[in-house]
């Protein structure tokens, strides 16, 4: 069938954004044909946008994505990941990356580092490669992509940060093992922190203890879970004295949703002996952290980092909002909302006004 669809294209830091229309190509075997529905602007929009990260161009940003079945392409399984059918007309999410499922690392629990990995709103547009992103009117699902249907009810404003931020934290919890009774401190309470509270929260922390230099964050944290926050714009002997009153031993899991090399080393200060950190903010340069590697071993800390998620975080997070996305206020997160149009508008609105999500509503008209 024949199709057209309008993307906005991203050629360079500083240049505008440039909308066009294309031919949507025909689906190859194992492809789905989706109709965006809305898209929100994740941190590495902003930074590629800004020109922190370097991206090929021209291409369409966005990868949290959901949207709407048009048509399943030859040899597509017709199922999710859980087994429920597919039919045209639903509305899913799907992870942000296809991976060959017989590569090493897909076969051992890290199919985002796959060989020949392709990720979404991430991949060169060009050619009859186009529709890749969420700043479009379609997507074409690669063979390998792994797809879940929306539960009834949840916000498309909701879903549509599943496939990055709330997969990633999703990932985070798994690395740092079990949370139940542990005291936990979270630095950087953007999208990624806040959801990081309100998933440990959810699996039974004793405290959690959320840390940022923004008061207005700090703000919103304590409605996500946070028991406490802790601004970290505050004087050094200020700081230690709030981490020392953490009840029984300490700190035993620091998540870093930052990226800030003085958040990742206050972190590991004051973990408690056999504590863990978990770092997943970095996704961009950063200068080199002071770390005294005789206290690492004494105090027995462990240091993870995660990049992405695989299957089981992807299904962890459905999960979580299926439960949880009306219990924090998970919908208020998205602070504005522009149409795809206003693209232009948007990325300067969140850039400049640093809100913890803003959406792009995609209309067909």
């Amino acid at each position: 069938m024949h199709r057209q669809g309008r993307v906005v294209l991203f050629e360079a830091a500083g240049k505008d954004f440039r909308q066009e229309t294309y031919e949507v190509r025909s689906l190859k075997y194992g492809e789905l044909l989706v109709k965006n529905r809305y898209t929100t602007i994740c941190g590495s929009d902003l930074h590629t946008f800004c020109g922190v990260r370097k991206e090929l161009s021209p291409t369409v940003l966005g990868h949290e994505i959901v949207g709407e079945i048009v048509e399943l392409g030859p040899g597509h399984p017709g199922v999710d990941m859980r087994g429920n059918p597919l039919s045209t007309g639903d509305l899913i999410t799907w992870t942000i990356f296809s991976s060959e499922p017989e590569s090493w690392y897909s076969r051992h629990g890290m199919p985002q580092k796959a060989e020949q990995l392709f990720k979404y709103g991430h991949a060169l547009a060009a050619g009859e490669e186009i529709f890749h992103g969420g700043m479009g009117q379609f997507c074409i699902l690669r063979e390998h992509t792994t797809v879940l249907k929306l539960p009834a009810g949840i916000p498309l404003a909701v879903a549509a940060t599943l496939n990055c931020s709330t997969a990633t934290v999703a990932g985070a919890l798994r690395m740092a093992g079990d949370l139940q009774d542990k005291n936990i401190l979270i630095t950087g309470m953007g999208h990624l922190g806040i959801t990081c509270a309100a998933m440990c929260k959810s699996a039974g922390a004793a405290m959690v203890i959320g840390a940022d230099i923004a008061p207005g964050r700090l703000a919103t944290a304590t409605q996500f879970g946070a028991d406490k926050v802790m601004n970290l714009a505050s004087d050094a002997a200020l700081i230690t004295k709030q981490l020392q009153d953490f009840p029984r031993k300490g700190i035993d899991v620091v998540f870093d949703m930052s990226g800030s090399p003085e958040a990742m080393e206050l972190g590991l200060a004051h973990l408690a002996v056999g504590g863990t950190a978990v770092w997943i903010g970095a996704v961009f340069n950063t200068r080199p952290l002071q770390i005294n590697p005789e206290s690492i071993i004494r105090r027995l800390i462990t240091i993870k980092g995660l990049h992405n998620y695989n299957f089981e975080d992807f299904n962890y997070a459905m999960t979580f909002l299926e439960n949880n996305w009306q219990r924090y206020p998970f919908e208020q997160a998205i602070e504005k909302e522009f149409e795809l149009a206003e693209a232009q508008q948007a990325f300067t609105y969140a850039v400049q006004e640093k809100p913890l999500r803003v959406g792009l509503r995609i209309d067909h008209v």
